[in-house]
C-alpha cells in the first residue's frame, strides 16, 4: 500500500533545463552587449561544455567562462551577465503545469510527500520556495544530507527515515532512468517515470512501474 510519494526535483517538478538555458542565454546577451566579442551560439556551446565538466550547479561558471574565452575577468562584463542570469532565472522558476493541483490532490488523500534531489541544499530550497511549493513536503533530502547522489541507496533511505515509512510503501517519481528509477527500484519502491521532463535520450528500456506523460497522471495512478 502506497503511503508516501517521493519526487525528484529538477525536470520532475520544475523544467530545470529550460530555466538554465533561458537564464544563460540572457546572461550571454548581456555580456555581449557589455563588450564580450563572441557569437552567442559559440558562447553557449563553450558555457555548457564547462557545465559538463564542473557540474550543472557550479556557481562560478561565468568566471571560468571568461577566463577560458578571454584569458581574464572583466568584472563589468561579469556583473552584467550575473544580473541578467538572476533576473531571467526568477522568470522561469515555475512548476510544471498541473503540479500544484497534483500536490494538493495527493495531500488530500493523506499521503506523505518528500523530495530526493542531487542538488545542493540551498539551491533546492531556493527553487522550492520560489515556486511556493515548499510547504507540501514533509521531508527534503539533498546531496548535502548524505554526500551521495542517486542511484546510491542512502538519499532514498534518508528520505524514508524522515517520513517514517518503509521503502515498499513508497512511490518514487523521477525523470532520470539510470538514477531515479534504478535507485528507487533497488530498494523495492514503486516507480513512476516522469517522461514529460526527461531530456536525456537513452536507448535503455524504461523499467518503471508507471510512465507519466504529465504530472497529473499521478492522480489517476493513486
Amino acid at each position: 500500500m502506497i503511503k508516501a510519494v517521493l519526487f525528484d526535483l529538477d525536470n520532475t517538478l520544475i523544467d530545470f533545463m529550460l530555466m538554465k538555458r533561458k537564464s544563460c542565454e540572457a546572461a550571454m546577451d548581456a555580456m555581449i552587449n557589455a563588450g564580450l566579442r563572441m557569437d552567442r551560439r559559440k558562447a553557449m556551446r563553450i558555457l555548457f561544455g564547462l557545465y559538463g565538466e564542473k557540474g550543472i550547479e557550479y556557481n562560478r561558471i561565468f568566471q571560468d567562462f571568461l577566463k577560458k574565452t578571454t584569458g581574464g575577468i572583466d568584472y563589468k562584463i561579469l556583473a552584467e551577465g550575473i544580473v541578467a542570469y538572476r533576473k531571467a532565472q526568477v522568470s522561469y522558476v515555475k512548476p510544471y503545469p498541473g503540479t500544484i493541483k497534483t500536490l494538493v490532490g495527493l495531500k488530500g488523500r493523506g499521503l506523505k510527500m518528500g523530495i530526493v534531489s542531487d542538488a545542493p541544499s540551498l539551491n533546492a530550497w531556493i527553487r522550492l520556495v520560489e515556486m511556493k511549493i515548499d510547504d507540501f513536503f514533509d521531508a527534503v533530502v539533498t546531496f548535502d544530507d548524505t554526500g551521495q547522489k542517486k542511484p546510491s541507496k542512502f538519499p532514498f533511505l534518508r528520505a524514508t527515515e524522515k517520513l517514517g515509512v518503509k521503502p515498499e510503501d513508497v512511490l518514487f517519481v523521477g525523470d532520470w532512468p539510470e538514477r531515479d528509477i534504478r535507485g528507487a527500484k533497488a530498494l523495492g519502491m514503486k516507480t513512476a517515470f516522469a517522461k514529460y521532463g526527461n531530456t536525456k535520450k537513452t536507448g535503455e528500456k524504461i523499467e518503471a512501474d508507471f510512465v507519466l506523460n504529465s504530472i497529473e497522471d499521478l492522480l489517476k495512478i493513486l
